[in-house]
């Protein structure tokens, strides 16, 4: 009865949206095609001059996405595959993109890199991250290690924070409920929960923002095992910002964060009371000094990160600080030549057995020309010094050139870049396997393309990646020791993407990749993926949409007793469809939104071993103060 109730709610309350009536306003479009992208040359030039694969996940975007995740939310990019993100909460196993690992795709926050250098790969982990206070997302593709330095080999996610309101007091309370279940336990019981406040705003030339979120579900078992006991997870976060405007010219900001979770987790297949919590403590400062055509900017971090786990092994602390101080001066020549010249200081720091520390000094600079006829070029370099290794140089040539048309432009692009991955403190200081000897791994990465964009109404694109690795590090089970491995790995694959705005009504997006990785056993990466979404605006004040997406097979490792005697097992092909509704009410101040996830309650493996998400309804409400 409860499971026909929910289901007949959520029909209706779709249903409401598809016979609403027009909003008297003027409504906006969706999706803004010629967009203004940053990330890859840290000047806002528009998409035309870029000459990189940019994903703009605007706060617009965000916004018609309340009560998902981060990782739900990037999942759905061209390119990117993050193992786990449709299973437990406390369960994602790394972001993939273009065939390459969790350790090849750099993470960044409000400018300054993020990584936990205790762990095994310094992946840093995405659910450490309150959607409600993001204000928009980049993704950069492709090997971006002359800006970003180590791990930018396959793509740069980097993350803004939400700034203060113009007004003196603002602020918001987000709140959902849902469901959290599998294809067979179709319960409808509530076992997932969040909330988020924020307050905000500016004081004359001070600005502030406050903000805390918590999230907590239960329900489902991390391992698929006969008992299928429920494993619990929360998680807490604290964010402060505080900015001073001493001129136009002028600013300054410092802020801090704590973010707390807590995940019980299985054995490989097996039940059990496994337990991990983790504690990450930053602080940071940025300032920027306008001064004629230039401006000179200083991005600093220290992060402190403690993982306390309990197995059945016993229990084990990981304690990993991390500084990280980018310094860097814009100058524009002309119009034409935007050029960046800076210096970007590492330092890691962790505890094993013993203390360890590495520490990174990289000069870099880059030259973004941007010509008057049609041709663009982003051009730089980089000298990685590294204490144990020494010095690693890496470069890249960009150019583009775009076709004016009579309503848009046709642009051709193509790429040259190397790029690299430090080893980490685990696998040269470590209690096993360590070797102080370890070189970084080099990445070299070849792309070509084309775009085709006409008046904000259709923007299609089409380019081709090869990627090649080699030095990768890696763990020799006859020495017990980490070592560069001396085969070497080729990815090539080509993305596809399309936006269409048909009308102020409909807008429909859809990708397609394709990888093929050559060299290993491609663990849990997809050869073919597909999204789409059809989004449909009814009003200023009403929106659904409805997302497709289509994984191809893939392998995944397994490791004894079961199966015998393969240690790789195939993972077959799924498809799910998801349904996303929203209405402001209020005059707009509160927003209710309905989520449907694995509409068709489609079954599938996504790890295998582990539990993966049927069907499950959310909802929830945004209330702006």
């Amino acid at each position: 009865m409860k499971k026909n109730y929910l289901l007949l709610c959520a029909t209706f309350v779709a249903g409401q949206g598809l016979s609403a009536q027009e909003s008297q306003q003027d409504e906006t479009e969706v999706q803004q095609l010629q967009e203004v992208v940053v990330s890859d040359s840290r000047f806002q030039l528009k998409r035309e001059n870029s000459g990189k694969t940019v994903i703009k996940i605007s706060a617009e975007e965000l916004e018609r996405n309340q009560g998902k995740t981060i990782p739900e939310i990037i999942n759905a990019k061209s390119g990117i595959e993050i193992a786990g993100s449709r299973g437990r909460d406390g369960s994602v196993f790394g972001v993939f993109a273009r065939g390459g690992r969790g350790r090849q795709v750099l993470i960044i926050i409000d400018g300054v890199r993020v990584s936990d250098p205790s762990s095994f790969s310094r992946e840093y982990d995405l659910r450490l991250l309150s959607p409600a206070n993001v204000e928009s997302i980049e993704i950069i593709k492709g090997a971006a290690s002359t800006l970003y330095g180590t791990n930018a080999a396959t793509a740069v996610i980097s993350i803004t924070t939400k700034k203060s309101s113009d007004a003196k007091i603002a602020g918001s309370i987000q709140s959902t409920i849902g469901t959290n279940q599998t294809k067979e336990d179709q319960n409808y019981n509530l076992a997932s929960f969040g909330n988020a406040v924020a307050v905000n705003g500016t004081l004359d030339k001070f600005s502030y923002n406050v903000g805390f979120s918590n999230r907590y579900s239960n329900g489902l078992s991390a391992a698929v095992t006969p008992e299928n006991d429920e494993d619990t997870f929360s998680h807490y976060s604290t964010d402060l910002k505080l900015g001073y405007q001493f001129s136009d010219n002028f600013e300054i900001s410092i802020y801090g964060n704590q973010t707390k979770f807590d995940t019980e987790f299985d054995d490989d297949r097996a039940e059990a009371t496994n337990r991990s919590k983790v504690d990450q403590e930053r602080v940071g400062i940025s300032s920027s000094l306008k001064y004629n055509n230039g401006s000179i900017h200083i991005n600093s971090a220290y992060t402190d990160y403690e993982t306390n786990s309990s197995t059945g092994f016993g229990e084990s602390v990981l304690d990993g600080k991390n500084l990280v101080v980018d310094l860097y001066n814009k100058y524009v020549i002309d119009n034409k030549w935007h050029t960046i010249l800076g210096v970007n200081y590492l330092k890691d720091e962790a505890v094993f057995s013993n203390e360890a520390e590495l520490s990174i000094l990289d000069p870099y600079a880059n030259v973004v020309y941007v010509s008057d006829f049609g041709f663009n070029l982003n051009t730089g370099a980089r000298l990685n010094t590294h204490s144990e290794y020494g010095n690693h140089f890496v470069y890249n040539v960009n150019p583009s050139y775009a076709f004016t048309t009579s309503n848009g432009y046709v642009k051709l692009l193509g790429s040259y870049a190397t790029s690299y991955i430090t080893p980490g403190l685990i696998q040269l200081f470590g209690d096993f396997g360590a070797n102080p000897n370890l070189e970084p791994e080099e990445n070299r990465t070849i792309e070509g393309g084309v775009e085709y964009y006409v008046n904000d109404k259709i923007r299609v694109s089409a380019l081709y990646f090869d990627r090649n690795e080699k030095n990768a590090i890696g763990f020799d089970s006859s020495t017990f020791q980490s070592i560069n491995i001396s085969d070497e790995i080729d990815v090539n694959g080509v993305e596809v993407e399309a936006l269409w705005v048909t009308s102020k009504k409909l807008n429909i997006s859809t990708n397609y990749t394709y990888t093929n990785r050559q060299g290993d056993d491609a663990i849990r990466i997809p050869e073919h993926k597909i999204n789409a979404l059809f989004d449909f605006t009814f009003s200023d004040t009403m929106n659904a949409s409805l997302r497709y997406q289509y994984v191809g097979s893939r392998t995944d490792r397994v490791f004894p007793p079961f199966p015998e005697p393969s240690y790789i097992v195939d993972l077959d092909s799924f498809s799910t469809v998801d349904l996303y509704f929203s209405k402001k009410i209020m005059k707009e101040r509160v927003t209710l939104f309905l989520n449907a996830t694995n509409l068709f309650n489609a079954e599938f493996t996504e790890v295998f071993g582990f539990t993966t998400r049927g069907r499950n309804l959310s909802a929830g409400l945004n209330l702006s103060l």
